[in-house]
């Protein structure tokens, strides 16, 4: 997750990494693009397209933001921050607080959005801030020589970030803009696009809520292997009915889960220290292994395949279907 900003009113003990703010572009209207690189100005661990980071920032608040620079790159990590109209401290503190030089902590990068580097064809679908990810698997498949094409959507050529590298006259056959202030408010045709895409493509998609839920209906009768994309935040409620028990595995200890708690909660509590971040079942740093019961999956992260296994769950949003769920914590 993970372009927007995801909120959390706490921070664990995961493997963190300090960077320094080398440079804060603008790059189009409430959009910063912010270059970390390490103190010593060493190398930084590497990401695959797709990836992210967590920030840290003031009051253990924390947030995602997608890498969107070539992933060849080992010197530097780019991420692009929206200033969000009802900001709770994220995007906020990143516009107004971070300054040049800054030191920040951050995670080591994760991928729940991979990028499929041998697909035929892939097809890239974007809204907004929803272009960073897309642009830096854009990015590695031109490095392989890999076909692809961009539909890209805006309120307007001013809101479009990243639009002086991707209004690439080169691509001028593989890239498609649609802006809301020039189309007379006709957005994206989905099907379209869908139907005058090459045989065996790879779809992503990455955008608001209402956009990725047209995206999804569109592409219902493809493959979901050959369908990938990226929420904003979540689209379900967090499982609070509560009712059940949860056994530690590792700690032995067993944790009541009351009417109004996500298990997260109930587990911090109880005074244990385990990972999260977004709190809303899209970054995947909470993703705990099952050892026994059924989860009542909220997140979006895992496939219905996955979820199906039972073998994971994020803790932070999905419950319990059983009276016991054993975890290994």
């Amino acid at each position: 997750m993970i372009v927007a900003e995801l909120e959390t009113r706490t921070y664990t003990t995961q493997q963190m990494m300090d960077v320094r703010i080398h440079s804060i572009t603008y790059s189009a209207e409430g959009v910063l693009l912010f270059e970390l690189r390490a103190p010593d100005g060493g190398s930084l661990e590497p990401f695959e397209p797709g990836a992210h980071i967590d920030v840290r920032m003031p009051g253990g608040l924390s947030r995602s933001y997608s890498l969107l620079n070539d992933c060849r790159e080992q010197h530097r990590y780019v991420i692009g921050v929206q200033r969000d109209a009802k900001s709770r401290g994220g995007s906020a503190w990143m516009h107004e607080s971070a300054r040049v030089g800054a030191q920040l902590s951050i995670t080591s990068p994760k991928n729940n959005f991979p990028l499929y580097e041998d697909a035929e064809h892939s097809v890239f679908i974007a809204r907004g801030i929803g272009i960073t990810p897309l642009w830096c698997m854009i990015q590695c498949l031109e490095s392989l020589g890999r076909n692809w094409d961009l539909h890209y959507s805006a309120r307007s050529q001013q809101a479009a970030a990243l639009l002086d590298a991707i209004a690439n006259e080169q691509w001028a056959d593989r890239v498609h803009f649609n802006f809301d202030d020039q189309s007379r408010g006709k957005y994206m045709d989905l099907k379209q696009i869908n139907a005058f895409a090459p045989k065996n493509a790879h779809f992503y998609c990455c955008g608001p809520a209402p956009m990725l839920k047209a995206y999804e209906e569109v592409c219902a009768n493809i493959d979901p292997a050959r369908v990938h994309l990226e929420h904003f935040g979540a689209t379900d409620t967090p499982a609070v009915e509560g009712g059940y028990v949860v056994h530690l595995a590792r700690s032995g200890r067993s944790i009541e889960v009351s009417k109004g708690q996500t298990i997260l909660e109930a587990l911090q509590l109880a005074g244990l220290d385990v990972p999260s971040s977004c709190q809303q079942g899209v970054c995947g740093v909470c993703e705990t292994t099952v050892l026994q019961g059924i989860p009542d999956h909220r997140d979006l992260v895992l496939t219905d395949d996955e979820k199906k296994q039972n073998n994971t769950m994020m803790i932070c949003c999905s419950g319990s279907l059983t009276s016991d769920l054993t975890l290994d914590i």
